[in-house]
């Protein structure tokens, strides 16, 4: 069994309380019946507190809207400016510049690794949390895009990503785990940095009315 959990998509914590699989397997499956998605269930273990807070969240607002408390030092030289305060660095360029971005609702697979405290090439004391890559490998994330599945700045960035780039993108707390953090692997009010790659663009999910009046009424 591979006992690897995604933070994101949500994290390597490992967690004992059954009961609390179940609650996050339900919220997961409550949160596709809201929004009228149909949303695959992470092929990876979820770290459960996390998840089940966020999906809380996505059910009764759509969003989280939480403060912004993102340390105020962090080095930033050399990045672009991205949407609500992301900041990124193209480290390497698409396969193909002309190809398609992903759309909202749309399937796609990403491989990444999880820092806090910074890059560990800047930042000696940066540790990592979390990755794609595990001691047999490495197994792209695969999620829908753009509909909440993964946090607010995930879907920001992926959705402005071609297939084979590359970013490093500096992840404020609103949109990440925000103020709760994330099962004591992330404190609270964390700044996360993403080595993030996107590999490939998948299917679309069937678009309904009711799908295209929820995309309507929850924009990013």
């Amino acid at each position: 069994k591979n006992k690897r959990n995604s933070l994101l998509p949500t994290s390597s914590i490992n967690t004992k309380d059954t009961k609390m699989k179940m609650f996050a397997v339900f919220s997961l499956m409550l949160l596709a019946n809201v929004s009228g998605l149909s949303i695959s269930p992470l092929e990876s273990s979820v770290e459960r507190r996390a998840f089940v807070s966020k999906s809380a969240g996505l059910v009764a607002t759509g969003f989280l809207s939480l403060p912004n408390i993102a340390s105020a030092d962090i080095d930033t030289a050399g990045y672009e400016d991205g949407p609500r305060g992301l900041k990124y660095k193209v480290i390497k360029p698409p396969t193909d510049p002309d190809s398609p971005s992903p759309q909202r609702a749309q399937k796609v697979k990403a491989k990444y690794t999880l820092w806090l405290k910074g890059f560990p090439d800047v930042n000696p004391n940066a540790k990592k949390v979390d990755s794609s890559k595990g001691p047999f490998g490495e197994k792209p994330f695969e999620f829908i895009a753009g509909v909440g599945q993964v946090i607010k700045g995930w879907d920001l960035t992926v959705l402005d990503m071609k297939v084979g780039e590359e970013r490093r993108i500096i992840v404020p707390s609103d949109l990440g785990y925000g103020a709760r953090g994330a099962g004591g692997a992330i404190p609270g009010g964390s700044t996360l940095y993403f080595d993030l790659e996107l590999v490939e663009l998948g299917q679309m999910s069937q678009l309904g009315p009711e799908q295209l009046k929820w995309l309507e009424d929850n924009p990013l």
